[in-house]
């Protein structure tokens, strides 16, 4: 399928989808959604991609946020219906099978910061600004921003950025754990791809194993996710890269791992 608004760049294993919409600092339109969430029906059924990223084109923006001009006139039933589309695709982006890492290269408001949450890991530039400022725009956060946000920096702080809409930068984002790590802006991509490559040379079943245990069991008890935990790890000694990887660590040697 030919993108009008993404691109999708795969290199040795490791995707990178770029949102290609510059003029508009790269706001999420409809039209951008839907293409997303083809792309990322598209990713999911690879074999050929372990790690994803996802940046915004150009210098100024991730994502700016979702496109205002559209969203201005819709009523209750239009503006719900909106919510669920974007939702529906941040949810294949957070239950995607492969790793993924947002590369967050400048604004990153609402609907962007939204997109970073849905992301696994956050690596941000040193000029990128976080917000949910809905608030100031007569609206609550509808991409998933009331739900993510206090699940990855608590309920306090989370509400503090909502109530108030305040921008935030890196310092502060990386103090309250909403990103991961800060690079200047020319290094961003290439810090990117040198986590995704870490990530990488490990069995990927271990990895997607371990990113389902753990998204799976914050929504469970304690006790449950704890028995879930014991499930997969028992589970995982039934593949040869199980096999492969002790073998090669008892004999010190780097395993080939063959995601069986």
């Amino acid at each position: 399928m030919t993108y009008e608004f993404l691109s999708l760049d795969v290199q040795s294993g490791i995707g990178t989808i770029t949102i290609e919409r510059p003029k508009m600092l790269n706001a999420l339109s409809s039209d951008v959604l839907l293409e997303l969430g083809s792309l990322l029906r598209e990713v999911e059924k690879s074999n050929t991609i372990d790690v994803l990223m996802i940046t915004g084109s150009g210098e100024k923006a991730f994502v700016a946020g979702a496109d205002i001009s559209e969203m201005k006139d819709k009523n209750a039933i239009s503006g719900k219906k909106f919510s669920q589309e974007g939702n529906n695709v941040f949810a294949q982006l957070a239950n995607l099978t492969q790793p993924t890492i947002a590369c967050i290269n400048g604004f990153a408001l609402g609907g962007g910061c939204e997109l970073a949450l849905a992301c696994d890991i956050r690596l941000a530039s040193t000029n990128a600004k976080f917000g949910q400022p809905e608030v100031g725009l007569g609206i609550v956060p509808g991409f998933g921003g009331t739900q993510r946000l206090p699940r990855l920096v608590g309920a306090g702080i989370a509400k503090e950025l909502i109530f108030t809409g305040k921008v935030i930068g890196t310092d502060e984002a990386h103090r309250i754990g909403l990103v991961n790590h800060v690079y200047n802006q020319d290094e961003l991509l290439e810090e990117g791809m040198k986590l995704a490559k870490s990530i990488q040379k490990n069995a990927y079943l271990a990895v997607t194993s371990s990113k389902a245990v753990i998204d799976s069991g914050l929504d469970m008890s304690l006790e449950n996710g704890l028995k879930y935990e014991a499930e997969v790890f028992g589970a995982l000694f039934a593949t040869n890269d199980q096999k492969e990887g002790m073998d090669a660590f008892v004999n010190k040697r780097k395993p080939n791992f063959t995601k069986d």
